[in-house]
């Protein structure tokens, strides 16, 4: 497509002399532009990407896909049998009892609201995030009446492993003289660290038949969470679902719990993509900047060349080649910054935390306790080719200028 002469020639006008030292300059803030542009794109649609992935991995590796919940005053005294009739069911993973309600938890140094979850022990060992939460206690000592913080509420109560905390519950016993909080004292054997810091910071967790006995429920739970094989199967399962259970219970999924939490991560990601888009728009004017002054500069060189033969097609073809060699080393150099940048981002968050002495990335802000990035290869692409269409665009005119010029005008004062 584009003949050796061409290519020799649009090499050598990428190569400034000394004198022409200031197109040199500008040429080289073209490239940081594109790259820069590119690179800043790539990082914030991944860390978009790994912060909602990250996200929805915590929230279904401690709650299932599909929640049924027993209506107050109406649990779950069949859940064992409904557990297994709902795990007999293809495309569902697990089926989950739990009892999960708000009280008090209380250490004689501190008070805090927090939220109680009594659950089986085997029902921890199915789940990864829990499990690895979990993994710097002894499990076994999940049994009677016993409690598990995590580890960040744990900090606000002061209280370690061996102490005891006292959980207060409104939902108290009914006498003579009113409605008497229910309240008990429970040992801590452990913390956990789901990653998570709404879970941290605010659960308890204790063996389902402590929970059972505490809340007065009997044999009875409060939810069923169920965890799916797939989760493309969500609308449908929980149709099937939904077919199944009694009016006195109700049926929500993840997406409804979460749903405007994850809009906000979506409308946001669209709105930081378009704009950082405009960066790279301004890096292809930079382009038409410099190959305008570039094709002034060569304006003799130009006229010489169409005195020798050379046709308007080819001159427009030699500087085209300039300025989309601009975009693709420039493109290339930002997906490469990107990559890199994406690949060792807790890394650089941890120097720059230990260099600035501040925290960057606060858990209590951002719900997790490391920043994650997930590169989207599809993305990348797109990115790919947006910064390669627009910076071939902004070579057009320059080349099509220098293809205009007169040779008898300028040579004229020559």
């Amino acid at each position: 497509m584009f003949a050796k002469f061409e290519r020799m020639t649009a090499w050598r006008y990428l190569r400034a002399k000394r004198k022409e030292g200031f197109i040199s300059v500008i040429t080289g803030f073209a490239f940081t532009g594109i790259a820069l542009g590119v690179a800043t794109l790539i990082i914030v649609m991944s860390v978009m990407n790994g912060f909602k992935a990250e996200l929805l991995n915590r929230i279904l590796g401690i709650n299932g896909h599909i929640s049924i919940v027993a209506s107050a005053g109406f649990p779950f005294n069949n859940y064992k049998q409904a557990t297994q009739d709902l795990e007999n069911i293809s495309g569902i993973k697990m089926a989950m009892p739990i009892i999960e309600k708000q009280l008090l938890a209380s250490s004689g140094r501190s008070a805090e609201g927090a939220m109680v979850r009594g659950i089986r022990k085997e029902d921890i060992l199915k789940k990864k995030v829990m499990r690895d939460g979990f993994a710097h206690m002894d499990i076994e000592e999940f049994t009677d009446d016993v409690v598990v913080l995590g580890d960040k509420l744990a900090k606000k109560l002061g209280v370690y492993i061996g102490d005891e905390i006292t959980l207060i519950s409104p939902n108290g016993k009914i006498t003579a003289f009113g409605t008497v909080p229910r309240m008990k004292n429970y040992q801590v054997v452990g913390t956990f660290n789901m990653g998570m810091f709404e879970y941290d910071a605010n659960y308890i967790f204790m063996p389902l038949e402590a929970a059972q006995k505490y809340f007065g429920l009997k044999d009875a739970v409060s939810i069923i969470d169920v965890t799916l094989t797939e989760e493309k199967d969500l609308p449908h399962m929980r149709s099937v679902i939904e077919k199944s259970v009694s009016l006195d219970a109700y049926v929500y999924d993840w997406k409804q719990s979460n749903s405007a939490f994850f809009n906000a991560i979506d409308v946001e990601r669209n709105v930081m993509f378009l704009i950082l888009t405009l960066i790279i728009l301004v890096a292809a004017f930079n382009i038409i900047t410099g190959l305008i002054m570039l094709v002034k500069d060569k304006s003799r060189d130009v006229a010489v060349l169409r005195t020798m033969g050379a046709t308007r097609g080819m001159i427009m073809r030699i500087f085209f080649m300039d300025g989309a060699f601009i975009g693709i080393v420039g493109t290339a150099i930002g997906v490469a910054l990107g990559l890199l940048f994406c690949y060792n981002i807790e890394n650089i968050r941890q120097f720059l935390q230990h260099i600035s002495g501040r925290e960057l990335f606060s858990s209590e802000i951002y719900f997790l306790s490391q920043l994650p990035a997930k590169v989207d290869s599809l993305e990348v692409v797109m990115v790919v080719v947006i910064t390669l269409i627009l910076s071939f665009l902004a070579t057009i005119y320059p080349a099509y200028r220098a293809s205009k010029f007169d040779p008898a005008e300028a040579l004229r004062y020559e």
